[in-house]
């Protein structure tokens, strides 16, 4: 669904305020136009853009070629079915470049004049007008019957002997800026279009009118059978659209002829993203506004025009709304433009629609709010400004319908009518009603069933606007009662469904070769479709992460393949994380497919510093310096259209990336290894990703707080901390972060802070007999096993000396797992723990292993006999949760 186009303001605006509405529009264009900074080349009624203008370049970029580019291509019509038929065979574009041959063009771009007369055009490939080319050949022909084939007439002298006629001027048609090449007024190529039309009018010239000229230097006389229908037909008549770098805006009204001038030029200073405008679309534009007879831009129905000059004219529309309006013109007109402040979202037209919100009062709220927004704190993108705006579009349609005076009057509202408005909302999420205010939706679905999601937003808009007009005194000002705007309750954040990781069978449908070279088979154009997917199945990166790679996004660091990409969302490349040697591969051949894709747009290949910045899968679409990758919509409509013909169900891109977190759950990694590698903000998000859980985070938390003195500890097995609720202020002095005060150890920790700052341990690493070493609850199945190894090695000994011996070695740890087990069963955590498996060494960077607390403080704290370890778990926990203590 095309975006739609918002008309401009009236010409003259009855507005009293000052603003440029009340100025003619004309007069605003003509004194830009007049700035120093404004380019000469469009000042003219006939533009005539250089060969390799910046811009609007129109040569073909094959070495030394003179024909002109086909419209949104960079060859010219013969050396692109050459280009595509040598593409089709696997041929490279640098190596067609290399190897093209030059061609000439079929025609002159512009006639050169006569050689004998100044202001008459040569007539086809001679060097002459029509007449004297007549003469010349003439004079030939008498030579060859009177003296033979032997010789001819001298060029030269017969050119001093002939005398120059006088111009005939332009063309008569009105928008055509070559000259006329006969008395009848018409150029070469509309004397040719006057015939095929059917020669409307019958014009024509005596017989031997140019005998006449030459001979007699008598004026020609031009005939008609009806003069008016011929003079009708040259009104009307379009220019012959040559691939010349001409654009004709003869015949236009001044202001549609200034409009467009002004924005030529306007485009050649958007150096970045600027949509690509061939001369042809822009001279059909100009035909259409001539033809229809518009005073300006905006009179034009784009929807009724044809695509191309349509998609040119609605984009000088949008240039010219920042001209026509002030910020202070958009509050009245009823839309908010954020380039007024600077900003222009991505794949956003610039234009906010407010017109929908028909209670004035309410709108200005909205305007100012998101004016306030814009220029203060902009947004990364239009969906916090979206928010306000569908709320309160949703309080205005129920407004207009159920407040007194369709609650134009804030006066007149109360804090029943809120309450009505909520019980009316929660009513159509309920049951799945259509919204109240029409509104487009993503997909391109218009009024879809109200969710809870969109109920929430709802709720969250409307409240912002209407709790900050209670704040700054705009709610005092309107009379609004505040017992209206503190009913409007908040619509929290709730979450939507987790999607599910892909399942074998899916999966392996995802990535079968032949149905990965189906996808492949979709993408005519080799934008890349397959290459992103593979992307996105290896590296479970979030699709714009993908889509938005630049060309320079791998390279190799100690042999290792790595790939860059912007993990902040606003532009920094500065993330890597290691790829598989295959992805590698193809992103490699993807580079040299968008090299070649460089060369054929800029004939040449992209410099280093170019190479960083362009995108590795460009869109084809308004991306003329390459920095724009493939949008989102282009992507999901391919996946989209692949996924239906593989018959597997409802599939979307992102369960790539929960199913990349399962399975580095499953095979070894954490949820610290999942969230550096999805590159998650925290490892709650990343708890969202994974789908596997193997124990409860609460149990986790408990079993972590259990700390006993280890078997080196002068007193083995001695309670540390047995998870007795605390305030939160004693829990934080006693916290440490295992990360930063402690490291892991085979069976439990090492808390010597000379090792833990990355010293040599003075024992030999003996860690079991140091005292500086503490067991976890989470550590019991580990010293179970090893208790039945040393239980094992006696039962073997040789003689009952050596059993004794090792019972004796052994005790003091023996004493530790009794003090742990003893501590476990107080506060019922003893048959979890024996459930837990044995402790991998990635574990310990986990947050299930990452708090624990010095002994010397805990043991300060209370006594730790038995009888204070039988604490109540549940009230633990729920300390837990309401204090946030972990």
């Amino acid at each position: 669904m095309s975006e739609p186009t918002r008309p401009l303001l009236p010409l003259v605006s009855t507005h009293q305020a000052p603003s440029r509405t009340t100025t003619d529009r004309l007069e605003v264009l003509s004194v830009l136009m007049t700035a120093p900074s404004f380019d000469p080349l469009f000042t003219t009624e006939v533009i005539r853009i250089p060969r390799d203008h910046e811009a609007y370049g129109w040569i073909c970029t094959v070495p030394q070629c003179e024909r002109a580019q086909e419209p949104a291509r960079s060859l010219c019509a013969n050396h692109e079915v050459e280009w595509r038929k040598q593409r089709g065979n696997g041929g490279l574009l640098a190596d067609f470049m290399r190897t093209a041959e030059p061609l000439k063009p079929v025609a002159h771009y512009q006639p050169e004049d006569c050689t004998i007369c100044p202001g008459i055009p040569a007539w086809g490939s001679s060097p002459l007008c029509f007449v004297h080319a007549a003469r010349w050949s003439a004079r030939r022909v008498h030579w060859k019957k009177r003296f033979g084939e032997g010789s001819g007439p001298d060029y030269d002298e017969w050119l001093a002997s002939e005398k120059p006629f006088t111009p005939y001027g332009s063309c008569r048609v009105t928008a055509c800026p070559d000259l006329a090449e006969n008395p009848v007024g018409l150029c070469q190529r509309h004397l040719r279009r006057y015939r095929k039309a059917g020669s409307p009018g019958r014009v024509r010239l005596p017989r031997n009118w140019g005998r006449w000229l030459a001979d007699r230097d008598k004026p020609i006389t031009v005939l008609y059978d009806d003069e008016l229908k011929f003079r009708k037909w040259c009104a009307e008549a379009d220019p012959a659209h040559r691939m010349d770098g001409k654009v004709s805006l003869l015949g236009l009204r001044p202001l549609a002829r200034a409009e467009i001038q002004w924005c030529m030029f306007q485009r050649t200073q958007m150096k970045v993203e600027a949509g690509h405008w061939p001369l042809p679309w822009i001279q059909y534009l100009a035909d259409d506004c001539r033809n229809l007879g518009v005073n300006s831009l905006a009179d034009l129905d784009f929807e009724a025009m044809r695509n191309f000059p349509a998609t040119i004219g609605k984009a000088m529309t949008r240039m010219l709304r920042l001209v026509y309006f002030t910020r202070e013109d958009t509050k009245d007109a009823g839309h908010i433009e954020t380039e007024h402040y600077g900003i222009r979202f991505g794949g956003h037209g610039g234009q906010i629609d407010l017109t929908g919100i028909t209670q004035r009062w309410l709108r200005d709220l909205v305007w100012d709010q998101m004016a306030h927004r814009l220029l203060t704190n902009p947004p990364r993108s239009s969906q916090p400004l979206d928010v306000l705006r569908r709320g309160c579009l949703e309080l205005s349609a129920f407004l207009e319908v159920q407040a007194p005076g369709g609650g134009h009057d804030p006066r007149l509202l109360s804090g029943t009518h809120m309450i009505d408005f909520v019980k009316d909302q929660r009513h159509r999420a309920a049951n799945g009603l259509q919204p109240l205010a029409a509104t487009r939706r993503r997909g391109g679905l218009e009024n879809a069933p109200v969710s809870q999601i969109m109920l929430s937003g709802v709720f969250n808009g409307a409240r912002r606007v209407l709790r900050t007009a209670l704040e700054n005194g705009d709610s005092e000002q309107l009379g609004l009662d505040r017992a209206f705007i503190v009913a409007l309750p908040t619509g929290g954040a709730p979450k939507a469904g987790r999607r599910r990781p892909y399942s074998d069978e899916v999966a392996k449908a995802l990535a079968g070769e032949a149905n990965l070279q189906a996808l492949d088979d979709m993408d005519l154009e080799d934008r890349g479709a397959r290459d992103i997917w593979e992307a996105l199945i290896v590296t479970g990166r979030r699709c714009k992460e993908v889509l938005n790679l630049r060309l320079e996004c791998v390279d190799l660091m100690g042999g290792l393949p790595m790939f860059w990409h912007d993990q902040t969302k606003v532009g920094n490349f500065d993330a890597a994380i290691r790829i598989s040697e295959r992805l590698y591969q193809r992103i490699k051949q993807r580079q040299a497919k968008t090299v070649d894709r460089f060369l054929e747009r800029e004939g040449r290949l992209p410099t280093a510093q170019e190479r960083s910045m362009i995108a590795l899968f460009p869109a084809r679409n308004s991306n003329r310096q390459h920095l724009k990758g493939i949008s989102y919509g282009w992507f999901n409509n391919h996946f989209r259209d692949w996924i239906d013909g593989l018959d597997i169900g409802p599939v979307v891109t992102h369960q790539a990336r929960h199913t990349l977190a399962t399975n580095l759950l499953r095979n070894g990694a954490n949820l610290t290894h999942v969230k550096r590698y999805l590159g998650q903000v925290s490892e709650a998000m990343a708890e969202h990703y994974v789908h596997l859980s193997n124990i409860d985070q609460r149990l986790e938390d408990a079993l972590n707080a259990i700390w006993v003195t280890g078997p080196g500890a002068p007193e083995p097995g001695v309670l540390l901390s047995g998870g007795e609720p605390m305030s939160r202020e004693q829990a934080e002095a006693m916290m440490i972060d295992l990360t930063r005060k402690s490291t892991p150890a085979e069976g439990g920790f090492c808390t010597f802070q000379a090792v833990v700052d990355g010293g040599a341990c003075p024992w030999q690493m003996d860690c079991h007999n140091c005292e500086k070493f503490v067991m976890s609850g989470a550590d019991l199945v580990y010293w179970h096993r090893k208790r039945e190894q040393w239980r094992m090695l006696a039962e073997r000994a040789g003689n009952p000396a050596v059993a004794d011996y090792l019972h004796q070695y052994f005790e003091p740890t023996a004493r530790a797992i009794d003090g742990l087990e003893k501590a476990l069963a107080a506060v019922g955590l003893l048959d979890e723990a024996l459930a837990l498996d044995l402790r991998r060494p990635q574990d310990y960077f986990g947050r299930v292993w990452a708090t624990t607390f010095r002994a010397n403080e805990l043991a300060q704290h209370e006594d730790h006999g038995d009888a204070d370890l039988d604490v109540d778990l549940d009230d633990e926990y729920d300390a837990d949760e309401n204090e946030d203590l972990s």
